[in-house]
């Protein structure tokens, strides 16, 4: 009996996951946490899967803005959600950066879903017009919040949570982390 390796194919396209958190007022210190945990292990798995791939990362409370990865992982803001403005700026990056005939398309919003009323249309607007035609996957991670509705992940659920490339999962606690990645990590292309 002899014992080999075996070789395990990796994709020949080009990756990018772009991650979007909420910083809002409404967002805890410990919610934070729990996105930096899960974004750190996707990024992993998925680095162990392509080649080629480059991680971008958005930040947002009424306001939307790429940050470099130290950013992200511990920044501190606070202020209103418009969840909206970090959808748009997403769009615009695949369209600027990221022609779709070259990339795999991963894009990962996280918040605790407190919204502003009239912005949950416009956010289902710019995915189903723009947005969800050019990802492999948008994936939405809601972190329970005391003091978020939480009514925006229900909003997905509705709008466009039967498609084939939408994850969504809920995120009561640090334990459900690996959980929601499962969630996510089952639906990509």
């Amino acid at each position: 009996l002899y014992r080999s390796w075996k070789t395990v194919e990796r994709p020949e396209a080009n990756a990018v996951i772009i991650y979007m958190m909420d910083v809002s007022g409404s967002m805890t210190d410990e919610q934070k946490e729990i996105v930096r945990i899960e974004a750190f292990w996707i990024d992993t798995w998925l680095r162990s899967q392509y080649d080629g791939i480059e991680t971008r990362y958005i930040v947002h409370d009424a306001e939307a803005t790429e940050v470099d990865r130290d950013t992200f992982y511990h920044t501190r803001e606070s202020g209103g959600t418009r969840i909206s403005s970090a959808y748009k700026l997403c769009d615009k990056m695949i369209d600027q950066k990221f022609p779709t005939a070259d990339w795999n398309i991963y894009a990962l919003h996280f918040s605790d879903g407190d919204n502003w009323g009239e912005d949950n249309a416009v956010c289902l607007e710019v995915l189903r017009e723009r947005m969800l035609a050019k990802c492999n996957l948008f994936g939405y991670g809601q972190v329970e919040s005391p003091y978020g509705s939480g009514q925006f992940l229900r909003e997905l659920q509705r709008g466009v949570g039967q498609r084939d490339n939408v994850a969504l999962a809920e995120i009561p606690d640090k334990d459900a982390i690996y959980d929601s990645i499962k969630v996510f990590l089952g639906k990509g292309k």
